[in-house]
């Protein structure tokens, strides 16, 4: 494919830009560990190694109202300027250019007191923000204009003000979030004060000879948000106070659709992007679900951006530019959307990571677990799921010789089962990522192979076990009863449940099969314009918050669901922050009925047989789905080293996790790096 649209340069007037690949902001938390500047150093020039022409720190606050939390980093003093420096340094010296992000968080901060437009709790924060004084606006603008000053200094590129998701300037916006009478509320004019006010200090503050990045909203999707006119009126004022470049946000944290999530069809929010795009003459940068090459190519041949930003695609993958460069994009590992590792992890508390790539955010631990120390091994890893794929794929790259064992005739154990569920279709190009690395670093793959003792002998210096897991059978009577199907059957395709489905277990497992049952089929990848309607969105951007009159309109589901669990709390407590309440407010959509605290007595042809708090019921139903956990595949590994072979076990069938794609590829990662 030609890819020279998203490989040409663009020029800024007093900079250039080598493509059009920007690693746009995330938070990472890496500054609350030790040594985080070299952390952050490390993390950010692999990306500029990588070829990504431009990269967007995580946020800075001006100030300390401002902060995503309690010790989250300011940049207001001089003496933090040796620090950034390890980090501008440390990119410039790969070849990129780097820009800081100045974050205000408003309301949404997670502090004893944050502050606001209004005194209007968020529907994410609870606590109800101080009212920002205008003498404390006009303290705040100054203090991004001091920010922004220190970042030059710095040796940054330049500043991105952050003013999308909901934070600060963007709730200074709407009247969602600002109920004002002075001369910072009221009218647009008045609403749009404190953001062009910070951009004029801002340039007045860096000159001309220096990026100023606004990340504007480009779809509220909130009650009472911007209409697509605002946003207009808003970039081309932006614009006229000298904005350099205009990077896009869709939609707010606290709104009530999906708008990153792998449910959400690549490149879905296109058309707000190019909303802007045709209003305004600087160049925009298109952002949210763009995964691959393709996409985001297509994206800037067509005019609707200038550039992209992938922030987490660039975790999966810190070579994403080169490799697109060198025509190797078949190589490139896939952001499969899921935000297990990436945002899950903050928003619980902890450092960004990610699924498929587990080095990112941890380059310091493994800056030295790549190359090959010693004479290579002969390595037989039993098991082609995620876990063994892992360290078939890291022992092989470090230069070992590796034989890889599998039962089945395909790759991906239970990837394979993920991808089935709709939605998910992103899973294929993990698959597809570890067999390119496979045939790449020339691992020995011997699908449909039944590996024992006799067969590994003494051939191998080293034998991994990664047989993964088993679907855990409950104890009740009539389990063997004719309705009853086992998870793996079903979304293996090996048996068809009737109209009326109960589901025992509501983790991931029960949630995923509860999404294909509300479909009735797997249905490939999701369909921007089935999405766009579904979630309620206005593509016409001329209601408030570009919300649809008509509201969110799911389609009929084709079964009738029951889900049970035995725990009394409400269900689905353990699924992903970020994707779990997605999930749930579907089903809820599609009527299935959550019940929980069922003590499951018997199945027959009745249906199923329970109690809740000692009250006997019957679930008439035509089948019964079994996700009720699994039990470690070891059998293999207690055969092995009772004849005596020593031998690692890894992923679940070390520990049996409900579908744990994220323990088990950085299990295989360290097994393989150790090797």
């Amino acid at each position: 494919m030609n890819f020279d649209p998203l490989l040409q340069p663009l020029d800024l007037g007093f900079t250039t830009l080598k493509n059009r690949i920007m690693m746009g902001s995330m938070h990472s938390r890496m500054e609350l560990l030790d040594r985080p500047y070299e952390r952050l150093a490390a993390f950010y020039g692999e990306r500029a190694k990588g070829g990504a022409s431009l990269i967007v720190t995580g946020g800075y606050s001006p100030n300390e109202s401002g902060v995503i939390e309690t010790g989250a980093p300011v940049f207001d003093n001089e003496d933090e300027l040796p620090e950034h420096q390890l980090v501008t340094d440390r990119v410039h010296a790969e070849g990129g250019k780097i820009l800081i992000q100045l974050l205000h968080t408003g309301r949404n901060a997670k502090i004893p007191q944050p502050v606001g437009a209004s005194d209007i709790p968020s529907r994410i924060n609870p606590c109800t923000p101080h009212i920002l004084t205008s003498d404390e606006i006009e303290q705040t603008i100054e203090d991004f204009a001091h920010s922004a000053a220190l970042a030059k200094k710095a040796g940054y590129d330049g500043v991105e003000i952050m003013a999308s998701e909901g934070y600060l300037l963007n709730q200074m916006l709407v009247e969602r979030t600002n109920n004002r009478s002075d001369q910072w509320g009221g009218s647009y004019e008045n609403r749009m004060r404190m953001p062009l006010e910070i951009v004029r200090k801002v340039k007045a503050a860096v000159g001309d000879d220096f990026i100023v990045m606004y990340r504007i909203s480009a779809i509220d999707l909130v009650e009472d948000g911007a209409t697509g006119a605002e946003i207009i009126e808003l970039a081309q004022a932006l614009e006229a106070a000298g904005v350099t470049l205009l990077n896009t946000g869709i939609g707010w944290h606290e709104a009530r659709i999906p708008t990153i999530a792998y449910m959400v069809p690549r490149a879905a929010w296109r058309f707000a992007i190019r909303h802007l795009s045709e209003a305004v003459n600087i160049p925009v940068i298109a952002s949210n679900r763009i995964n691959t090459p393709e996409v985001a190519n297509d994206i800037v041949a067509s005019g609707d951006a200038a550039m992209v930003s992938m922030a987490r695609p660039m975790l999966a993958d810190p070579h994403f530019a080169n490799k697109v460069a060198e025509d190797r994009s078949e190589e490139i590992n896939t952001c499969i959307g899921c935000n297990q590792a990436c945002l899950d992890f903050i928003f619980t508390g902890r450092v960004t990571s990610c699924l498929v790539n587990p080095r990112a955010g941890r380059e310091l631990e493994f800056a030295e677990n790549v190359s090959l120390q010693g004479d290579s091994k002969s390595i037989a890893i039993i098991g082609a799921g995620p876990a063994g794929l892992s360290a078939a794929c890291t022992a092989a790259e470090r230069g070992h010789k590796v034989t890889l064992f599998d039962a089945s005739s395909e790759i991906g154990g239970q990837l394979n089962l993920a991808k089935i569920v709709p939605d998910k279709t992103e899973f294929y190009e993990f698959i597809r990522y570890f067999k390119t690395h496979l045939d790449k670093y020339g691992v020995d793959v011997q699908l449909n192979s039944t590996v024992d003792a006799a067969t590994l002998g003494n051939n191998f210096d080293e034998v991994i076990v990664a047989t993964g897991i088993v679907p855990r059978i409950p104890d009740i009577d009539g389990i063997d009863h004719p309705s009853v199907i086992s998870y793996l059957d079903l979304l293996s395709g090996k048996a068809t449940p009737g109209k009326r489905v109960a589901i025992l277990g509501a983790g991931g497992i029960g949630f995923d099969v509860a999404v294909l049952l509300t479909h009735g089929k797997s249905t490939g990848a999701p369909d921007t314009e089935t999405f766009l309607q579904k979630w309620g969105v206005d593509t016409t951007m001329t209601t408030p918050g570009c919300l649809a009159a008509s509201g969110p309109q799911f389609p009929p589901p084709a079964h009738e669901i029951t889900m049970l669990q035995r725990k009394p709390k409400s269900l689905g407590r353990g699924l992903g922050l970020t994707s779990g309440w997605v999930l749930r407010a579907e089903l809820d959509a599609a009527g299935v009925k959550m019940v929980p605290g069922a003590t499951y007595q018997k199945i027959d042809d009745a249906g199923l047989h329970y109690s809740i708090d000692g009250e006997d019921k019957l679930l008439e139903v035509d089948s019964i789905v079994l996700c009720t956990g699994q039990d470690s595949n070891n059998a293999l590994y207690q055969q092995l080293t009772s004849a005596g072979i020593a031998c690692k076990l890894i992923g679940g069938a070390s520990e049996a996790k409900e579908l744990d794609a994220l323990a088990a590829v950085s299990q295989g990662l360290q097994i393989g790096g150790s090797l």
